[in-house]
């Protein structure tokens, strides 16, 4: 081992797949390293965290007014540690250019992990040209699929190094065991979607596709997430009259009612990676996902083992539903084949090959 302390950098950790990832990767980083620190602006972590030292403000002050401030306080932390430990090496999953200038300003080599496609946060030129100089600083760059790692090296002249995101598959059997109540009506047909209330999951696209087929067929769609969309996405079913046929709701643990459904659809408008992807096959669901950038056409195989649909294209979203509906039983191979095909997200191929990375710098 070349490196014997490590430095993951994570201001804020939000829900959803990153931080399923962040744990997962952390608590398996921190059993190869001597010493571990984890530099974020949240609190009571510990109960998530193995043998892991957490660097985090007391004053609410740092993390209650958005993401700048976390990143303030959490680069200040960075510089102190940075200041006593001369040989040491960080690990960034957010805020990356914050960290790479700061690791880079004080001569310490950098890993990267880049979380969501380019597509949803690079849109002017300024910013960009930032990215594509700020980047290359790093020692390596991570991203979490094949398309990504196409996308950013042609955006950003970077040269990524792509790991899938870890699937623990037993997990994910284990609390789908669950018992919950049952959300859906007999002989309808049961359809999921998990995910944060935000613009880029694009939840009124899939609401829009229910809306229009609502007279055709019997139908249940439950929504898992919570998020600032909330509001909007109930004031469009209220609208559309349509509340007896989709419920809203929050949970930590969306297993059970995913293994209750026949169908999981993907909304979103760009991702990395999404695990919920991954774990919906895992429970044998039919899937139907966005052909957003990156990693649904990756996981499905170009439609071998789901189908894609457009982006906000509810129109198209609403065919595929229907066509899912009327062929139930020939469609049942698309499951199997999807299944087959996740062998390549295999949590311990996929945690080596990050520690293969850290040890290799």
């Amino acid at each position: 081992m070349k490196q014997k302390k490590l430095i993951i950098f994570m201001p804020s950790i939000e829900g959803g797949g990153v931080e399923k990832n962040f744990f997962i990767i952390s608590n398996f980083l921190s059993r190869h390293f001597d010493k571990v620190y984890l530099i974020t602006a949240e609190k009571n972590l510990s109960k998530k965290l193995n043998d892991i030292e957490t660097i985090y403000p007391k004053s609410n002050y740092w993390r209650n007014k958005g993401r700048f401030r976390k990143y303030l306080i959490c680069i200040y932390f960075l510089i102190k540690l940075l200041i006593k430990n001369k040989k040491i090496l960080v690990f960034s999953f957010q805020a990356n250019l914050y960290a790479i200038l700061t690791s880079k300003i004080f001569g310490t080599k950098v890993v990267s992990r880049s979380n969501s496609s380019p597509s949803g946060w690079s849109k002017n030129f300024i910013k960009n040209l930032i990215y594509k100089i700020i980047l290359n600083f790093a020692n390596v760059v991570i991203v979490n699929s094949k398309e990504f790692k196409k996308e950013i090296k042609k955006k950003f002249i970077v040269n990524p190094v792509h790991i899938y995101n870890p699937l623990n598959k037993n997990e994910i059997l284990k609390l789908s065991e669950k018992k919950t109540e049952n959300l859906y009506p007999k002989n309808t047909l049961k359809i999921i979607n998990v995910g944060r209330l935000v613009d880029q999951k694009d939840q009124l696209t899939l609401l829009r596709a229910i809306n229009s087929i609502k007279n055709s067929i019997k139908l249940k769609l439950v929504i898992i997430g919570r998020g600032k969309n909330k509001q909007i996405l109930k004031n469009y079913i209220k609208l559309n009259k349509i509340s007896n046929l989709v419920k809203i709701f929050y949970t930590s643990n969306p297993f059970p009612y995913i293994k209750q459904a026949d169908v999981f659809i993907l909304s979103s408008v760009f991702e990395g990676l999404p695990n919920v992807l991954l774990e919906a096959i895992t429970l044998k669901k039919f899937v139907i996902s966005s052909s957003c950038p990156t990693g649904p056409k990756e996981i499905l195989d170009n439609e071998k083992g789901g189908f894609l649909y457009k982006p906000g294209d509810y129109q198209n979203l609403a065919k595929k539903i229907m066509k899912y509906n009327e062929n139930k039983n020939l469609l049942k191979k698309k499951i199997t084949y999807a299944q087959s095909r996740l062998s390549r997200f295999g949590e311990n191929r996929n945690l080596k090959k990050y520690l293969n990375i850290l040890n290799s710098i």
